[in-house]
């Protein structure tokens, strides 16, 4: 039989906001001892009343646009009730059926990493809602803590409609997902501090079917790797099931086992009416203007699609692109390099190949590399012809090193580059004085005789002449 996949996901983002979603308490409870960062609010304390917080509602508001959703200027939130024992209200606040955004699309690629060959590919976007996170459990041979410090983090749930059809999709469109989160500026989407989580929906159906069939929900993957694996295992399982005549009639909730690199099952599949959701009443509805909206997206970056483009259209291949559009760092030294050169793939050249190899080399970081401004001021005069090529990576090297500025080391070192031709010319002079064999194979049609003429000149000012002058000094004598 032949049977096509059917994947949506639903990504759990943690927003970067300095306070909690209802409370004044640090958002940040990474490293923190255990219920240190809680307050009576987010600990469901009775009598309580929780305010939202008004960058939860603008960072979202500016995902949604990103991710070209619609914002709805009428939302309220409502209470999903289920009782797991780190989440101390009983409930949880989120949003039903009027979330704040609703609608949208995200366009990826999919590249393959044998051939670097990458098919466009969209996934329409269900909605986006805000939401409170709940704690976190740790269990030990006596028993299991709870730690509240996340309890009340703002969350950005966002659902897909049932477009991707692998594994690779999947893990594709979350990848490209992250990227526009952090470039809003709405989560840092670190995943290793679990800030992005997936649950993730899979089904099988016949080709040439439309309708759906049950699904099986993997809940909480925390990685790339982990997403595609288990996807992968679980289109395997149902695979078999369905060549066995026992196509799944029941949705179920399944648990992905990183270790064992296999799922397991976990009860079946929770229905709207199994959370009894009813609206918060806490909390009044949140209604947006138009005025709201604009202010709050007036001054939105460029999506990492469009940046991707622009760079790959100036001649940086897609992997070259990918590590800009993925690091802001080495994004910003890049375009002030960029800008002195007016050439992509020499500016590549320093950023993405000898910068990184110059910090690996001395055992330093990103964090630790010369300013987009430094940069900038190295590139500035290789441009002008005061150092060559070769002795501006001598300088980038000294600068990740030293720290030192370019200019400091080029006068320090006495590296300037020798491009009087007055100078030159004496020089070429004696070269060719010096070399009569190589002009007379010049003058029988071995072209690269020349070389050796050139070469012979920059040894001798240590590869600071301007060689392309040199070049034409000597086709002038000879």
């Amino acid at each position: 039989m032949d049977l096509e996949t059917i994947i949506g996901l639903e990504v759990h983002a943690q927003m970067n906001t300095k306070t909690k979603m209802f409370c004044a308490c640090d958002n940040d409870a990474w490293g923190k001892a255990p219920n240190t960062t809680v307050c009576p609010v987010c600990m469901g304390h009775p009598g309580t009343l929780p305010v939202p917080n008004k960058a939860v509602i603008e960072k979202a508001v500016r995902s949604s646009k990103a991710l070209q959703c619609t914002v709805n200027k009428h939302s309220h939130f409502d209470r999903k009730n289920y009782f797991y024992p780190d989440l101390p209200t009983g409930y949880q606040i989120s949003q039903y059926k009027f979330p704040l955004a609703s609608h949208g699309i995200v366009k990826f690629s999919i590249t393959d990493p044998k051939t670097n060959a990458s098919e466009p590919s969209e996934c329409r976007i269900h909605r986006l809602h805000i939401e409170n996170d709940a704690g976190k459990l740790t269990h030990t041979a006596v028993g299991s803590l709870c730690d509240y410090n996340r309890a009340g983090t703002p969350l950005m749930e966002i659902v897909t409609e049932p477009d991707l059809r692998s594994s690779k999709a999947a893990s594709a469109f979350v990848e490209e997902l992250r990227r526009i989160l952090i470039n809003v500026g709405s989560s840092e989407a670190d995943m290793f501090k679990g800030m992005m989580r997936f649950d993730a929906s899979i089904s099988l159906r016949p080709k040439g079917e439309t309708k759906l069939y049950p699904r099986v929900e993997i809940k909480n993957l925390n990685s790339f790797k982990s997403l595609e694996k288990a996807l992968n295992y679980q289109e395997r399982v149902l695979r078999k099931l369905w060549e066995e005549g026992k196509a799944p009639t029941g949705e179920v909730t399944v648990g992905w086992i990183d270790d064992e690199e296999k799922t397991q099952m976990l009860r079946d599949k929770e229905s709207a009416a199994d959370y009894r959701y009813f609206p918060e009443p806490d909390i009044p509805p949140l209604e947006l203007s138009d005025a709201f909206i604009e202010s709050v997206t007036a001054a939105m970056a460029k999506l990492p699609s469009e940046m991707k483009a622009e760079y790959t259209a100036s001649g940086l291949t897609q992997a070259e692109a990918t590590m800009l559009v993925d690091s802001e760092p080495l994004r910003i030294r890049f375009d002030s390099v960029n800008t002195v050169f007016k050439d992509a793939k020499r500016a590549s050249s320093i950023i993405l190949t000898q910068l990184p190899g110059f910090l690996t080399k001395h055992g330093k970081t990103l964090s630790d590399a010369p300013s987009a401004e430094a940069l900038s001021e190295l590139a500035e005069a290789m441009k002008s012809g005061k150092i060559s090529n070769n002795a501006g990576k001598d300088v980038l090297e000294k600068m990740v090193v030293t720290g030192t500025s370019a200019a400091a080391i080029i006068k320090a070192e006495g590296m300037g580059q020798v491009s009087d031709d007055a100078t030159l010319k004496k020089l070429v002079e004696d070269a060719v004085k010096a070399n009569p064999e190589a002009i007379e194979s010049y003058k029988k049609g071995k072209t690269q005789a020349l070389g050796a003429i050139v070469g012979a000149i920059m040894k001798q000012t240590k590869g600071q002449a301007d060689a392309k002058r040199v070049n034409e000094l000597v086709l002038a004598v000879i």
